[in-house]
């Protein structure tokens, strides 16, 4: 499918304009996009990593993600094109909305 090709740079550079003004960062030896969140407590740090697991179980696209107490770190990449594709954004901006209602 067109979602796991990789994003041209024109397409990348577009992308990430808008995910870096909602707090994502680059990560400069893997072409792959990094955020941290904080929550007040873990039960709604789980509640967040239980609705972003079930969105990226429909996507059959999974985060890599670290979760100690209150804080999740995310890493989003496309294993399959070694880089970002538009699941990526796409998961990106879920998960921001999912944090959003948290």
């Amino acid at each position: 499918s067109s979602q796991s090709h990789c994003l041209t740079t024109e397409e990348r550079n577009q992308v990430l304009l808008d995910l870096k003004a909602s707090g994502w960062s680059e990560l400069g030896e893997r072409d792959a996009i990094y955020k941290e969140f904080n929550f007040k407590n873990f039960n709604q740090a789980f509640g967040f990593m239980t609705r972003v697991a079930l969105q990226a179980e429909k996507m059959n696209h999974h985060p890599e993600w670290f979760n100690v107490y209150n804080k999740v770190q995310i890493t989003l990449i496309s294993h399959d094109c070694g880089g970002l594709s538009k699941r990526d954004v796409k998961l990106a901006r879920f998960i921001d909305k999912a944090a959003a209602l948290v």
